[in-house]
């Protein structure tokens, strides 16, 4: 359990932070010494004050607060963003031309703002694209694997900005890079309740390469990242929500029976109602699936982590049937809230598919008619086979290709992918001696992402040795995004899929972090030794990115400088 300061500079007053158990310490200024009611009078274990106490911890809300620090949650957030929109928006037109597998997604994008679904391209329809005249697309249809979501996105900022410039094509990856800078900072304030803390997360994500690289070209990943992370958002508001109701329903049943509700109501426990936080995380997540099916895995994951939560609020709160209340009154909600939601919602992104008359397998069920399945539509036929081509190509995956990297190696950052590298000649811009290079390698800050591999250690041990859990809420979102790849070791696999829970890594190191930090109530000069050592590493990490930037950005540099950069042989 942490207690991290919530003022900048992490001196002062602590907003203590809930334990494994779902209670806090109360904690008063640096040095004091906790106090943490183990035992209550039973006729208070029912009032809505001891529950509250109980399911959610005695840190104040956000309204508690004097305005100059709400103004500070605001505004921590709000300035990491805008560091890295910074780094992502400017110089982002470079290089001037489609690059790794903007090939297919960007081209596909304009498909979209031009028919509603994917259209083939003429040969070296590349050199026609960047050279601003995109207009080739041809009137066939073409076959693609992956759904539209993220398309749909890029289509967007080509929409605002041109089809016609590199700007356009990537305004949509730098702007979602953005916004997910700003989503981990709250994300982190959430978890941890320490303004330090959430601008170390949201600094740490806003300077790291391969969420920069990411944001920088217009790729899907980088989309499929922010709804997952934004799912995870909503599920941690609705774990609160969740919980101020059931305090609620409790505590009305209890004043209503003379303190104590009766054994028939703490049987179960009550019915919470439509939970609506939780049906935008099925919004998101339906978001996710719709632009990588490996949003499935984030479904599967942060669905049972929800519903655990439930359980274990149940529990703490007294309720004696509280597995099976759980799952009746909680489970079957939660699925309902989810589930069904996160599909109709990816139905709905293939609304171009189902308007047009010739996409790819549209007509397919009109000429093979089918004895079994005949009583449904053609179109919902038709798409089911186009799924199931899909499903069939992505399974049988498994050709060569010089980046591919295997996910055992992603963590240890073992085989970056490659986007572009091209040796400008000397007198060109930028490169004034005989041997130059511009490259973007979507290589990570080596101390973030080393870091993060130590912290995921820790967090197993505060996990099971501490029932911390936000350490459990970070290693689920870090196993639905990486845990699954081993379940295909023949697939060709790329690094930069890591993109997709690279949120949970650093939400790890910052915990990690917080414990350097140390408690609000440890002798100042532990407190002042912890925020040095903090300091110091956020420093060492900004230097670094300073000293990779220019093989993230694709910057002309002597090839020397840039070889000073490869500090292992499988990075070239």
């Amino acid at each position: 359990m942490t207690q991290t300061s919530t003022r900048p500079g992490g001196t002062g007053q602590a907003a203590p932070a809930a334990s494994g158990a779902e209670s806090a310490r109360t904690a008063g200024s640096s040095g004091s010494s906790p106090n943490r009611p183990w035992v209550s009078r039973p006729a208070d274990a029912f009032t809505i004050e001891s529950l509250l106490v109980r399911l959610l911890g005695s840190a104040r809300g956000w309204r508690d607060y004097p305005p100059s620090l709400r103004l500070w949650f605001l505004l921590v957030p709000v300035l990491t963003a805008l560091t890295g929109g910074i780094l992502r928006f400017v110089r982002l037109e470079a290089p001037p031309k489609l690059v790794f597998d903007e090939t297919y997604y960007v081209k596909d994008a304009y498909s979209y703002l031009v028919s509603g679904y994917e259209r083939g391209w003429p040969d070296k329809a590349n050199d026609a694209f960047n050279a601003g005249n995109p207009g080739v697309l041809l009137d066939s249809p073409e076959y693609v694997v992956h759904p539209p979501v993220g398309k749909w996105m890029i289509a967007a900022g080509m929409g605002i900005f041109g089809p016609d410039n590199p700007f356009g094509w990537r305004f949509a990856a730098a702007l979602t890079g953005t916004l997910s800078i700003l989503l981990l900072s709250l994300i982190a304030l959430k978890l941890f309740r320490s303004l330090p803390l959430a601008g170390a997360a949201g600094l740490l994500l806003a300077v790291d390469g391969h969420h920069l690289v990411m944001s920088r070209t217009s790729l899907l990943d980088i989309f499929l990242m922010f709804w997952v992370l934004a799912a995870f958002g909503a599920l941690l508001l609705d774990r609160d929500n969740g919980r101020r109701r059931l305090a609620l329903r409790l505590a009305l049943a209890a004043a209503d029976n003379g303190g104590r509700p009766t054994a028939g109501q703490l049987l179960s426990g009550p019915w919470l109602g439509i939970r609506w936080w939780r049906v935008a995380a099925g919004v998101c997540l339906g978001l996710a699936v719709g632009t990588k099916w490996s949003g499935l895995f984030f479904l599967a994951g942060f669905g049972l982590l929800t519903v655990l939560w439930d359980l274990n609020a149940r529990r703490v709160a007294g309720i004696r049937g509280w597995i099976s209340g759980g799952i009746i009154k909680d489970g079957i909600p939660a699925f309902i809230s989810m589930v069904p939601v996160a599909g109709l919602v990816y139905a709905a992104s293939w609304t171009g598919w189902f308007r047009s008359g010739n996409a790819y397998f549209r007509r397919w069920a009109e000429s093979n008619p089918s004895a079994e399945w005949n009583w449904l539509p053609d179109a919902v036929r038709s798409l089911a086979h186009y799924h199931r081509e899909a499903y069939t190509f992505h399974q049988g995956l498994g050709s060569d290709h010089p980046y591919e990297a295997s996910a055992w190696s992603w963590l240890v950052l073992g085989r970056p992918t490659s986007f572009f590298y091209e040796t400008p000649p000397q007198g060109s811009p930028g490169c004034a001696v005989e041997k130059c290079t511009s490259a973007i390698l979507s290589v990570g800050n080596p101390l973030i992402w080393w870091g993060a591999v130590v912290s995921l250690v820790v967090l197993l041990f505060w996990w099971a040795g501490r029932r911390d859990w936000r350490a459990g809420a970070i290693l689920a979102g870090v196993g639905a995004g990486y845990l699954p790849w081993f379940l295909y070791p023949e697939r060709t696999m790329f690094y930069f899929y890591a993109v997709s829970f690279e949120p949970f890594l650093v939400l790890a190191l910052v915990y990690c972090l917080g414990l350097v930090l140390g408690r609000a109530s440890d002798p100042p000069w532990r407190r002042r030794s912890g925020l040095y050592l903090v300091a110091l590493f956020i420093a060492a990490v900004i230097l670094l990115s300073a000293f990779f930037y220019p093989v993230w950005a694709a910057e002309t540099i002597p090839y020397d400088a840039w070889k000073v950069r490869m500090w292992m042989p499988s990075w070239i």
